[in-house]
């Protein structure tokens, strides 16, 4: 179900709202007021919304039992999307083409009569499927958290979150913020009072003289979502440099390992991007050569034991979206199936936490005093990562 079961995948959110006190049979309610099927009212471009209760496409049961574990609420949003089949609308175009020319005494087709052979059989598709033959149904976990007053979405597609932010005003009257990169940044930065650090922060030169003053994948000129590009490559560094351990701010020790995916993209938009797939892609030269004509990271696999707990996960850099994270297994001493499912969030919030961790342990030394020889020394270490790839 969602998020308790399997590998995990989520973007953030803030519920820009009053925090629940308690997640109750209100809560529910509202879901129910807005479940899949039940309101049939498609937006302007076909698709209909409407949220299920996560056991299957077509569940709409809710209740406290299954919806409502470990102060979380738990959810899908459920997507419809009528898709006609091309091949299919081909078909009855020819159909009725060959009807309505047949006795033309050219042989050939007029223009005027492909035009009404094609809204004919438009119309005829169209026509079959409003029983739902061709309608395509798709499930995304949501879940929000009360702790937090978060939600985490398991999609990260632009079309998703905007039906997500959208359908979730509608339900509970509130606002969704997208907890990416730069805001995540200044939100840390609060608690150590630097947000002005953060404000007038911009791209660093890793590479002098190629590094580019702004990043093309980031249009909005006030966003600060380079820094997560900016951290990726911080963690390469670390690891390769420094340590493959770092002591965070709650003095935990956090083991950690780039692994099984880098990609890689030019920031100024002119030399592509590269993925490459390896147990070690950094090690790899081509990885290093990369990095060294100026690219930065944009995805990356990382390994990662807290506490004596491991996560592997993909986490994306703009966004800090975590793709198929691997959690811990379950603890055997815990037998009942409930205990198991409440277990599973404080496991979910086990990896927020490290991975906030990590990412302002990265804050802390980029917007403190030390910056400037930070960045002295990853510049350095690019020009050995040059001499040794040659």
């Amino acid at each position: 179900m969602g998020f308790f079961s399997g590998r995990v995948s989520y973007l953030r959110f803030k519920v820009n709202g009053p925090v629940p006190r308690v997640f109750t049979d209100e809560h529910l309610d509202r879901l129910k007021d807005r479940q899949a099927g039940r309101q049939r009212i498609a937006s302007a471009d076909g698709v209909e919304t409407g949220w299920t209760a996560g056991e299957h496409i077509l569940d709409t049961d809710f209740h406290l039992a299954k919806n409502i574990i470990n102060d979380t609420l738990s959810f899908d949003l459920r997507v419809d999307t009528d898709k006609l089949p091309a091949d299919l609308l081909r078909a009855y175009f020819a159909v009725e083409l060959k009807a309505l020319s047949k006795n033309n005494p050219s042989g050939f087709p007029s223009a005027r009569q492909k035009r009404e052979a094609k809204e004919i059989a438009r119309d005829r598709l169209e026509q079959e499927a409003k029983d739902g033959r061709y309608r395509k149904r798709k499930c995304y976990p949501v879940l929000w958290d009360r702790l937090t007053n978060e939600v985490l979405f398991g999609a990260t597609s632009l079309a998703q979150i905007d039906r997500l932010c959208s359908l979730f005003e509608q339900t509970f009257g509130a606002e969704l913020d997208c907890v990416t990169a730069g805001r995540r940044a200044y939100q840390l930065a609060e608690l150590h009072s630097r947000t002005r650090q953060v404000d007038d922060s911009a791209p660093s030169a890793f590479v002098p003289g190629v590094t580019p003053p702004d990043v093309a994948w980031i249009a909005d000129e006030s966003s600060r979502d380079f820094i997560g590009n900016e951290f990726l490559l911080w963690l390469w560094y670390y690891t390769d440099v420094e340590s493959d351990t770092i002591t965070l701010a709650d003095n935990s020790e956090l083991t950690m390992m780039l692994a099984r995916t880098l990609t890689l993209e030019c920031p100024r938009g002119q030399t592509g991007y590269e993925t490459i797939s390896s147990e070690g892609p950094t090690r790899l030269p081509e990885a290093r050569r990369a990095i060294q004509s100026g690219k930065l990271p944009r995805k990356v696999g990382l390994t990662l034991v807290r506490h004596s707990e491991q996560y592997e996960l993909t986490l994306h850099a703009e966004t800090l979206a975590v793709a198929g994270a691997k959690l811990p297994p379950p603890d055997e001493s815990i037998t009942e199936a409930r205990a198991k499912l409440e277990e599973r969030a404080n496991q979910i919030r086990g990896l927020i936490e490290t991975l906030d961790l990590l990412y302002d342990a990265f804050g802390r030394r980029r917007f403190g005093k030390e910056w400037e020889k930070e960045l002295l020394g990853m510049q350095k270490w690019l020009k050995q990562s040059e001499r040794r790839a040659a």
